[in-house]
């Protein structure tokens, strides 16, 4: 990974069939040909994924019964969970959380440790998603401890290490922290903070938000010990409707929600979906055929995570020349009236995500003028639950449109958005 800084390209071949692979990459049924580039909002649907949801959805039988019908859907849930604790690198300690939202799972795990261990404070970040800032306040408040929050570097986007550690003590409860910004894609040195925080109070509980950075880079548990972990499946080329979290074994065994004569590591309340499970499958499988076509290896760990760094190659190709540009168009750094705000030069250190402006409009006003252009991009702006945190912490005080293609975007779809930010900047 570190032989290419600036990226590279999946080639001409591997791309084709890969954008086939996807809904709606080059047009949508209500616009027409277009350019999503909102994907931080929620990603392209893999074929597959919406396939195999709709075939489990049309079968009536309950999973829990003991008949044929019933044994293929356990075993596509089986199937389901054991491509996720794959992608985790969790091995067979924990337990899998099931709900509708990562946000959903990201409540129940804060909830859940909050009110079984002793301390008193909560430890997070500014940069978090409402999804896991508000569910560290909230418990806070809820179980009368002080929330602490670090702050973020505005110069590469993201928290640093040392602003954490230096909030934790020996009576902190929990520490909460995301993987990767959904506002900069500064991504967070989850190893580094979860090795500081852990100098400090050997046995404190840890949680990341891993639902913007899943589907862009590894996640290795074996790497890092912490206590829970949330997945937003329709941001990593799934569907919606549902959402998965992982907890530890120490946190399995804390009181829960669940009905009474269930084991205590499990946290489904009453019947999972399959579909629910299906869908995770079909992304494992999808990202395991990249990765496929780059190492003979037979280890289905090791062929995943061939194929998340083939993305993040895409990825990293695509963001420089976002970024850089190249002989057929400007990149956003060189054209006029074009602002891009927390610009880490190291490439290596973001995922698909860029802050961008204009000095000659507004963000509001430029999200519409790419939208008439058929370019969807999300304007992250003060007004919004979503941003007003983050864009504080960074003193951006107008807003920022945030643009986030996907790997299964080409070097031309790059170029035709260069193309048009330009006649944009002209306005």
């Amino acid at each position: 990974m570190n032989n290419y800084p600036k990226g590279k390209f999946f080639s001409d071949e591997l791309m084709a069939e890969i954008k086939d692979k996807f809904y709606y990459v080059d047009e949508c049924p209500v616009m027409g040909k277009r350019l999503f580039f909102d994907n931080a909002g929620g990603s392209f649907r893999l074929k597959e994924a919406v396939k195999v949801q709709s075939e489990l959805e049309k079968i009536p039988d309950c999973p829990e019964r003991t008949h044929e019908v019933s044994y293929y859907l356990q075993k596509k849930m089986q199937e389901g969970e054991d491509a996720f604790r794959i992608i985790l690198n969790a091995g067979n300690k924990g337990s899998i959380v099931t709900s509708l939202t990562a946000s959903q799972a990201m409540f129940k795990i804060v909830g859940t440790i909050a009110e079984s261990v002793k301390g008193d404070n909560i430890v997070t970040s500014v940069l978090e998603h409402p999804s896991a800032f508000d569910a560290a306040r909230y418990f806070a408040e809820k179980t009368g401890r002080e929330l602490r929050v670090a702050k973020s570097n505005p110069l590469n986007g993201k928290v640093d290490p040392r602003e954490v550690a230096k909030l934790i003590d020996e009576n902190t409860v929990l520490l909460s922290i995301m993987y990767a910004s959904n506002l900069t894609g500064g991504i967070f040195d989850i190893e580094e903070i979860v090795k500081e925080a852990r100098k400090i109070k050997k046995d404190l509980y840890i949680v990341i938000d891993a639902v913007q950075h899943a589907p862009h880079g590894i996640i290795d548990l074996q790497k890092y010990n912490i206590d829970g972990i949330n997945f937003g499946m329709y941001k990593f080329y799934g569907t919606r409707g549902s959402g998965l979290g992982y907890v530890s074994d120490r946190v399995s065994k804390f009181r829960h929600e669940k009905l009474i004569h269930r084991e205590d590591e499990v946290w489904a309340l009453g019947t999972p979906v399959p579909s629910q499970f299906a869908v995770i499958k079909a992304i494992f499988d999808y990202v395991s055929w990249i990765g496929s076509k780059f190492t003979d290896s037979k280890d289905k760990r090791e062929i995943f995570v061939e194929g998340m760094n083939r993305i993040k190659l895409q990825e990293r190709a695509l963001l420089n020349r976002l970024l850089n540009g190249s002989e057929k168009v400007k990149g956003l750094r060189n054209q006029e009236n074009v602002k891009v705000f927390v610009d880490s030069k190291d490439l290596t250190t973001r995922d698909l995500i860029i802050a961008m402006g204009f000095t000659n409009i507004n963000c509001a006003t430029a999200a519409k003028e790419y939208e008439k252009r058929k370019v969807i991009v999300a304007p992250r702006l003060e007004s919004s639950m979503y941003s007003k945190r983050m864009l504080e912490s960074f003193d951006i005080k107008d807003g920022v449109l945030r643009v986030s293609p996907l790997h299964c975007n080409s070097s031309d779809d790059i170029d035709r958005f260069l193309e048009i930010t330009k006649e944009i900047a002209k306005i």
